[in-house]
């Protein structure tokens, strides 16, 4: 158990705790409301793992509380001591947080859902899982963990990022400083705004991809070939269509993205009983290059991410006719989407099926609190520093800048070093340039 000075009563109690060579980890689970303004309205348990170098173990030390990307995604599970959390616990107690209904918090699925006897009852329950009830799972957890309510260090990466904006707006006496990488939002855009930013760029990305693997172009166009002349089942039953095939694209952020992509094309094909066919490898390698149907927050809620008292209504769906690139065409290139939601997603994927009626649901509810309060924002005196990655393909860089501007404390670093997961390709760096920034060593 870790040896954590404390100058108040206990108000909470560690789990188990673990070694792994270089951390100490220890587990963590809090009962939090389901709706922190309604408190008799259920609970749900989050779950945190704490990370501290095992020669501090027993020092004093601040946190810095990790939020990760998603939406619906757990934070990652440290194997050793490197990248950012190395860096990370060379002067913190570290704080990995899995946000309400993902890994060990509530996880959110259709089975866990299936408890619910309606869909509109599942929405309902759904709409507690945005980035305000995230912070406020936080700020719970902040002052129950934390000797004295001293204040803590936030870094967000991403949809993370996003959080941490939220946490600055909502609950700034919580924070000591905020770190971002790639996760800077838009305080007033519209999900069509959103979209109709990402798809150019979603777009220059297909051309970089293409211009890097000119041979993949036929590749590409033989594999959606081969999509619309025949059935071609997934390992898990699912119709891999050509629209579904696309959203590959998801990857093309990365810094390791376009190799992922080509690595698993250039294998796609095999000879079969029947002559050329789609290879297991390359359809087992597509399910594990997505997440839809293991991670089921990100698809109905990520459009909810953006939205402010106002709906969505399939937004990305929507913006896509104003590209009509993205739609294959004889002879043209295929361009893979994005980070972008489909009303279709759960027709074809199994997994999402039973979730068809709670996401259309989500997709038409209007009444969305906002995320992001102008006029507290304006009064920022919390140090703050964020990554804006230049050809970040998922937060677009212009939206970034507009924020920073109206956030006082708020220092951006603009590079093109790195994509948008540079904390996890460079962690160390990024995060010591981060932490430099808001201690004005930089």
């Amino acid at each position: 158990m870790s040896k954590i000075l404390r100058t108040q009563p206990v108000l909470h109690m560690p789990g188990p705790t673990y070694r792994i060579p270089g951390l100490v980890l220890t587990d963590h689970e809090f009962p939090v409301p389901l709706d922190h303004a309604h408190p008799e309205a259920g609970e749900l348990t989050v779950f945190a793992r704490e990370v501290v170098a095992v020669e501090k173990e027993g020092a004093n030390l601040p946190w810095l509380v990790f939020l990760q990307g998603g939406p619906g995604f757990a934070a990652p599970r440290p194997f050793d001591r490197t990248g950012w959390v190395k860096r990370a616990t060379e002067e913190y107690r570290v704080l990995m947080l899995d946000q309400r209904g993902t890994g060990r918090s509530s996880p959110v699925s259709f089975q866990s859902l299936a408890r619910l006897p309606s869909a509109e009852e599942q929405a309902e329950f759904l709409r507690h899982f945005r980035s305000d009830s995230i912070v406020a799972d936080a700020e719970w957890i902040r002052r129950r963990l934390l000797a004295d309510d001293e204040p803590w260090t936030v870094l967000g990466q991403s949809y993370g990022g996003f959080c941490a904006t939220h946490y600055l707006s909502q609950s700034p006496a919580g924070l000591r400083a905020v770190l971002i990488t790639g996760g800077l939002p838009p305080l007033d855009a519209t999900c069509e705004d959103i979209y109709r930013r990402t798809y150019p760029t979603v777009a220059r990305k297909n051309r970089a991809y293409y211009e890097r693997y000119p041979g993949d172009v036929e590749r590409v166009q033989a594999i959606v070939a081969c999509l619309v002349a025949d059935d071609v089942r997934l390992p898990c039953g699912d119709r891999l269509t050509p629209r579904r095939f696309q959203q590959l694209g998801l990857q093309l952020g990365f810094s390791d993205g376009f190799e992922i992509l080509h690595y698993l094309f250039e294998d796609a094909f095999v000879s079969g009983s029947h002559g050329r066919e789609l290879s297991y490898f390359f359809l087992r390698g597509f399910e594990h290059a997505l997440h839809f149907d293991t991670n089921p927050i990100f698809s109905v809620l990520h459009e909810a991410c953006y939205t402010q008292q106002a709906a969505s209504r399939w937004a990305a769906e929507r913006v896509r006719s104003e590209f009509p690139e993205f739609e294959p065409r004889a002879g043209a290139p295929v361009f893979l989407t994005g980070e972008m939601i489909y009303p279709w997603m759960f027709a074809e994927i199994g997994a999402l099926r039973p979730l068809a009626d709670v996401a259309e649901i989500l997709a038409q509810f209007e009444d969305w609190p906002r995320l992001y309060d102008p006029e507290a924002l304006s009064r920022n005196s919390v140090p703050c520093a964020a990554a804006v990655y230049y050809d970040d393909m998922y937060v677009d860089r212009r939206f970034s800048l507009e924020t920073a501007e109206k956030i006082p404390g708020v220092r951006p670093w603009i590079t093109n070093e790195y994509e948008h997961n540079g904390l996890r390709a460079a962690g160390e760096v990024v995060l010591d340039r981060l932490l430099g920034m808001v201690a004005g060593r930089l």
